[in-house]
């Protein structure tokens, strides 16, 4: 019975976005309010009709309903109980559900929180929100249901992929979703701008604040897939550049030069119509990312479904949408004149370097996804674009960036000199220069590769930077003021000195780790660099819906002994499917990753062993990127956009 309500609830949704659709664009045209005003209620339910359906289906999930064809397919009843709840979204249907669940949430948060827009530009913005929740909507109900019963329910399920059953992949969707879909709120305010026939400061001001939201959540959900792809599938990295990984870079590439590109629209009112472009395309690649995880056309162990016809489906939303807006970037193309007049030296030059370096990094991103596609399908050839092309050509531009960023960050608008300010930061330069000396220094002392040490230059750069910036902003008030400096500045000295605390991990990572793979043999010790590996034992261990060959590994330096790691292979007899659970222990400036693999015919065990410098600052690079987003947002001039104005009632009349 639940399932059949949630069934319902999300036929009402659809009929109810229809409505939000129609009426409230007409009403903006014609300027009557009462039909302006059918937006904010519709957006709410909306919201409330399709989390109640979402809600349905988790029930199904959750009590083992194996008369839901879904359930079935991606459940079982020994299954832990964390991962019934995420085997909701961690299968094709589930997930549309929850990314139509998180559209409507960000359409009701606009209703919910937007009473500073004006009405017809609210109208609008809403109305868009609910004509792409209406194609998706579509596409649930058409293609994607994920409520279809069975005749003759089974006894128990086909269980969940076992490489989505681990907390990292629980919680990695919905944060992705809520970057990818967040960005439908940026592309939302753009065509409804376009509408409108009006960008303005106003704008910029209103648009940054939900950018910054779906920003900082790509960035959670990234991180969170990195993780879970470092130590869960045994390959010992932590990007592969997957077709399915890139999906989900390019729009935070995106949304990063967004953001940065809003600031001088607000500040200065110019860059308008490349501001209004990278709104559009910025959610336009959330939709390529959402076509390739389920058309088919690409394989990846992250692909949700194998289905070219809803790949169909999604490339016409794709085109409906992206080249509508586009189309209507061209129309309006008079209205996003430039007002603000800047010289070359100047913050709003550093700004459009800074959206250069990221666009073409997209660029290059996306010419290597799809180029495998292109060639197959235009030229009969079968290739491959690994990480070779991607490191070679991905890496400068990102160096580049990461160089010029700090200086752009304290030019100050409209004219500066390039020689002043290199002499504020020329401490911060002087300590990134000694940084990246010293690991030099020990990097051929040791017989290390030199190369390391300019990404580590590149990221000390950016921290020091990021703190010179903020002692600069202090002025002569010096440590008393820095307290009591706007939240906005903390946030974005937080989110620069992640980004170059990640440069460094990753520079440490690449440059320097050891990889050791070799037969092991019970009580037979082995070095791999400073460490020394012994394999004590092998056994079989019984969980709760797997079978495992656990290993125990003593892990030395020096003679004494520092940890014990038990690495493990398990079959998931449901799934009839293998998994690899690497075995790591964390330090500081390293991590030891281990895997276990196969039985040898002299009783040996194959041992795979990395030493991995500097791994975790990857991921505390990105954990300081969100929160400094998060202190960003508690800023109030981001809750409140000032030079919001209100317009009179008398702009609007009501309907006849």
């Amino acid at each position: 019975m639940i399932t059949e309500l949630g069934h319902f609830a999300l036929i009402l949704a659809f009929l109810v976005a229809i409505v939000q659709t129609v009426v409230p664009l007409v009403g903006a045209h014609k300027r009557w309010a009462s039909w302006m005003a059918v937006a904010e209620p519709a957006a709410t339910l909306q919201f409330l009709l399709t989390a109640f359906a979402f809600a349905a289906l988790m029930y199904a999930f959750i009590t083992s309903d194996f008369s839901l064809r879904l359930v079935v397919l991606n459940s079982h009843s020994a299954k832990p109980m964390l991962y019934k709840i995420s085997g909701t979204w961690g299968n094709h249907e589930g997930s549309m559900l929850l990314w139509v669940l998180i559209l409507t949430l960000f359409g009701a948060s606009a209703a919910w929180f937007g009473q500073s827009l004006p009405p017809t530009l609210r109208a609008r913005v809403l109305g868009v929100q609910a004509a792409v929740a209406v194609a998706f909507f579509a596409f649930i109900l058409l293609t994607s249901n994920p409520f279809l019963r069975l005749v003759v329910p089974p006894f128990d399920g086909e269980d969940l992929n076992p490489l989505l059953q681990d907390p990292g992949l629980a919680f990695h969707p919905p944060f992705l979703y809520l970057g990818y879909v967040g960005l439908s709120m940026a592309f939302s305010f753009a065509v409804a701008a376009l509408l409108e026939g009006r960008v303005d400061a106003a704008w910029g001001r209103w648009v940054r604040p939900w950018t910054l939201a779906a920003w900082v959540f790509l960035t959670i959900g990234i991180a969170l897939g990195s993780w879970w792809a470092y130590y869960e599938l045994g390959w010992g990295g932590f990007w592969f550049w997957d077709p399915v990984e890139n999906a989900s870079f390019m729009p935070w590439l995106l949304a990063a030069a967004l953001l940065h590109s809003a600031i001088v629209v607000e500040k200065r009112e110019t860059l308008k119509a490349w501001t209004i472009l990278l709104a559009i395309l910025a959610f336009g690649f959330s939709l390529i990312g959402t076509f390739i995880v389920r058309s088919g056309l690409l394989t990846s162990v992250h692909a949700f479904a194998n289905d070219p016809e809803r790949g169909v489906f999604i490339l016409g939303i794709l085109a409906f949408f992206t080249g509508g807006a586009l189309v209507l970037f061209a129309m309006r193309a008079g209205v996003m004149e430039a007002k603000g007049v800047f010289s070359v030296v100047s913050r709003e030059s550093a700004l459009v370097v800074n959206n250069v370096l990221l666009a073409v990094s997209a660029f290059i991103v996306f010419v290597g996804t799809m180029w495998p596609l292109l060639a197959e399908m235009f030229f009969d050839h079968k290739l491959s674009v690994g990480p070779p092309f991607f490191n070679i050509a991905f890496t400068p531009i990102f160096l580049i960036l990461g160089a010029v960023l700090p200086i752009g960050a304290i030019l100050p608008w409209k004219r500066g000199r390039i020689g002043r300010a290199m002499r504020s930061m020329r401490v911060a330069l002087i300590l990134a220069l000694v940084f990246s000396l010293a690991t030099l220094v020990w990097a051929i002392s040791t017989g290390r590769s030199a190369l390391a040490p300019i990404g580590m230059f590149v990221g000390a750069w950016l921290v020091f930077g990021a703190l010179t910036e903020l002692w600069l902003r202090t002025g002569k008030s010096g440590a008393a003021r820095l307290l009591r400096l706007p939240r906005a500045d903390w946030g974005k000295a937080l989110a620069h000195a992640g980004l170059g605390i990640t440069f460094i991990g990753v520079a440490g990572l690449t440059g320097w780790q050891v990889e050791d793979i070799r037969v092991a043999e019970r009580g037979v010790p082995f070095e791999v660099g400073a460490h020394t590996v012994e394999l004590v034992d092998v056994t079989d261990l019984q969980g709760p819906n797997f079978i495992a060959t656990r290993a125990e590994i003593i892990l030395s330096r020096g003679g004494e002994e520092i940890a014990r790691l038990f690495p493990e292979k398990r079959i998931y007899p449901v799934a009839q499917m293998p998994t690899t659970e690497a075995a790591i222990d964390s330090r500081f400036l390293r991590d030891v990753y281990v895997v276990i693999g196969d039985p040898q015919q002299n009783g040996g065990w194959t041992v795979r062993t990395w030493i991995k410098p500097l791994t975790g600052w990857i991921w505390a690079g990105s954990i300081l990127m969100a929160l400094g987003g998060f202190v960003s947002l508690s800023d109030r001039r981001y809750r409140v956009a000032a030079g919001a104005r209100k317009v009179a009632s008398s702009a609007a009349v009501p309907a006849e």
